[in-house]
């Protein structure tokens, strides 16, 4: 397992890109899980505000609800739809702001090794990337649709501390991302992102995470890698629908 980890968090350093883009950013997320009582199915429901420089402009908004059905104690699946719109930052940034439209299945596998938890999570995604043009009146439009697949796959684990009544942790992970079909160009590889909080339990089944994520991104042309160094505040729940 610590084989693994250490070998995901390493595959970024087969990129050479010749142009690297440092970048401050802060996100601000919600998870919910909200399963139907006395059934197996659920709810997914995420909001992510990401805020580039600091937190002063924007980065991207992304919301994504889905269904999740619980296969058994371990195994949760999931399918549902994203949207993102993303916008111009850094110094080497997009020509316009472009909006899209993703599907995706996954399956989130759990595990407990003594006091830690471990999660293993394998995400399938359909993604409809919008393709700018200038508009003859001025700015920028939606021209067209360029279709991706990407793979994704995350190891995390929370660690218990000692302390507060067991009511605090570290939530540790790492996942990377590959893309894969006829129009990806130069980046098979996407990115990566290494994450640690500081985690604490709170009433009705809700945890609030406050860390660092360093994502590593590679460009679509293959030539710009940013160093994405990402301040994360989060709030997962997991408070049942029907109580």
């Amino acid at each position: 397992m610590k084989f693994l980890v250490v070998l995901l968090a390493a595959l970024p350093l087969i990129a050479e890109p010749k142009i690297v883009d440092d970048n401050a950013h802060a996100w601000f997320m919600y998870f919910g899980d909200h399963q139907i009582k006395d059934t197996k199915w659920g709810l997914h429901l995420e909001g992510q505000w990401r805020r580039a420089n600091l937190g002063t402009q924007w980065q991207q908004l992304l919301l994504r609800p889905a269904v999740n059905y619980q296969l058994n104690s371990r195994i949760m699946l999931t399918s549902g739809y994203g949207f993102v719109q993303t916008h111009r930052y850094g110094d080497y940034p997009a020509k316009s702001a472009f909006p899209e439209h993703r599907f995706y299945e996954q399956a989130q596998i759990a595990s407990k090794w003594r006091k830690t938890e471990w999660t293993n999570r394998l995400r399938l995604e359909q993604r409809n990337i919008g393709q700018t043009a200038l508009n003859p009146g001025g700015g920028y439009q939606v021209a067209s649709y360029r279709y991706e697949n990407r793979f994704r796959y995350m190891i995390r684990t929370n660690v218990p501390l000692p302390f507060g009544d067991n009511k605090y942790y570290l939530g540790i992970y790492n996942e990377i991302f590959v893309n894969f079909g006829k129009n990806v160009a130069f980046n098979t590889f996407d990115q990566n992102r290494a994450y640690i909080a500081l985690g604490k339990k709170l009433p009705h089944q809700t945890k609030l995470e406050v860390g660092f994520m360093e994502q590593t991104l590679q460009h679509r042309d293959g030539r710009v890698m940013e160093h994405n160094h990402t301040l994360q505040i989060a709030i997962y729940s997991k408070l049942p629908f029907g109580r």
